[in-house]
Order: structure tokens, then sequence, then C-alpha cells
């Protein structure tokens, strides 16, 4: 029994300074890739403000910058849109070594209505944003489509210049993806899954014509068994054959593309068969061990 408690205390600690790491770890600023910025929705209150910083856990950074998104710039990186738009929804943004991937969460999601974190993703990835850590706050609740303008503005604050055609295209993936999700009755996780298998689709097969491209909406919509107006389904291939014909490399994108695929799809609970005999085996070799310490 007092090799089992010595054995129990030992992981604990051990796990106590692996936690003492990370804390101090959130607290080093990254000269490579510059610290994080923080985009507030222009027209938040005071009291909104310290609320978004809260969710946000800006003061518990090293340091941060911190910006500012207006009705000024969803004009400047969404075309047709409504200077005089209010904008709330705010975002954190961490830059990540390339190869990272996109790593995307919405800390208030009881305020954020329509905009789900694989939506955010999958347009940043058409707009050209590829590895970053995100988090999005909204102090009341709105849809969160402006966060993703914030988005952009910080990329272009760091001096990186973003292709405002992919950009237009990534805000029209983001409204069809929820306007799908709202209208068309289909499950938000199941519309995430939908535009990254298109993608996918895309990558691996490079269609030549608007045709090719249907076809493939065709089946991809068969294979996950979900049924869109003629309107819809129309739009979706609109969409898919904008983005077939965006300076995209998709062989570069394959891997993040099925990083997303198979985190959906667990969301989805489409889990490998295999998985729960997996932890099954875990389980019954921890206890095993267990027991034998008591021998």
């Amino acid at each position: 029994m007092k090799r089992f408690i010595a054995m129990m205390t030992a992981i604990v600690f051990v796990f106590g300074l692996g936690s003492a790491k990370i804390t101090q770890a959130e607290a080093v600023v990254d000269e490579r890739l510059g610290v994080p910025i923080v985009v507030y929705g222009a027209n938040l209150s005071d009291a909104e403000m310290e609320s978004v910083k809260q969710s946000l856990k800006v003061e518990g950074e090293a340091e941060v910058e911190e910006i500012f998104v207006d009705g000024s710039d969803l004009v400047t990186y969404i075309k047709d849109s409504n200077s005089s738009s209010r904008m709330y929804s705010s975002a954190k943004i961490t830059r990540q070594d390339a190869g990272k991937g996109l790593d995307i969460s919405i800390v208030t999601p009881d305020n954020i209505t329509q905009v789900t974190s694989d939506m955010y993703a999958n347009a940043m990835l058409t707009a050209g944003i590829e590895d970053a850590i995100v988090e999005v706050a909204a102090p009341k609740k709105v849809t969160g489509h402006s966060a993703l303008v914030g988005i952009y503005k910080a990329y272009e604050v760091t001096g990186e210049n973003l292709d405002t055609e992919r950009t237009d295209v990534a805000n029209d993936e983001l409204n069809l993806a929820t306007k799908l999700a709202e209208d068309g009755d289909v499950d938000s996780a199941k519309v995430s899954e939908l535009l990254t298998e298109l993608k996918k689709q895309i990558a691996e097969k490079n269609p030549a014509t608007k045709e090719e491209v249907e076809q493939i909406v065709t089946e991809q919509l068969q294979k996950l068994n979900i049924e869109l107006s003629p309107a819809d389904r129309q739009l979706l291939i609109d969409l898919m054959d904008k983005i077939r014909n965006l300076d995209i490399d998709f062989g570069k994108l394959s891997t993040q593309l099925s990083d997303m695929s198979d985190k959906i799809r667990e969301k989805l609970g489409e889990i490998d068969p295999s998985f729960w005999e997996k932890v099954k085996e875990f389980f019954s070799n921890l206890v095993d061990s267990i027991t034998s310490w008591f021998k």
C-alpha cells in the first residue's frame, strides 16, 4: 500500500511540475512570431471591453498588442459590406510556427450564436491564414461574423498582406455555412464536415470545370447524407467553383484539411470503431498494474 501511495504521489508531483512549466511558458514572448494580438470590436462599451479582456485572459499575457476593428475595416476586407455595421465580437490571435495548424476556440460559446470554431477554421484557411491559435469572445449575443474581419486586420498589422479575393470568398463561405446551419436545418458540425471534405476532394481531383465541381458536390452530399434545397445546392456549387479558381496551394493544405476532418468526425461521434476497444484495453492494463502493487 505504501508503494502505491508513493507512486501516486510521484505522478501528482510530475504533473504539478508540468503545469507549472506551462504557466511559466505562457508568460514568455516569442520574439520570432511576435506578441499575441487582441482585436476588439469598436462598439464595445467600457464594461463590455473589460468583460472581453477577462474572457480572453489578456491580463495574463506577458505582452499583447491591442487594436480595434470597425465598419471601415469591414468594407476593406469584405466587398459590398456596410461601413456603419456595429462590431462586438473580438479575438486574440497568437501566431504559430509553420505546420502547427489552426487551433480555434470560442471562449464565450453562449454569446457567439451562429459561427462555430470549425467554420472559422475553414474560412481562415480559404483566406490564407494557416498557423495560429485564435480565441473568440463577445460580451453579448452576436452572430460572430465580425471576428473574422478582426483576424484579417491582425494579420495585416503584422505586415502580412492577405489576398482580398480570398478574404471575400472566405466571407462568402462563412455566410453560406451559417445559412445552411440556420435555414437549411443541417447540423453545424455536419456543415463544417461537408465544406472540409469538398476542399479535400478539390485538392485531390483538381477539377478543371464547374461541371466537375458540381459532380464533387453531388457525391459528397450523397456520401454525408445531406439534403439541400436546389437554391442552397447551387450556392454551394458556386462557392466551391470560386474556391477552385483561387490561387490556393491545396497540396500544402492537405494535412490541415485532413486533421480538421478527423476532429469534426470525432465531434460527430464518427470515431474509429477500434477506439473504444483501445480505451478498454488501456484501463484494463492500468487496473492490472495497480493490482500488482498490492501483491
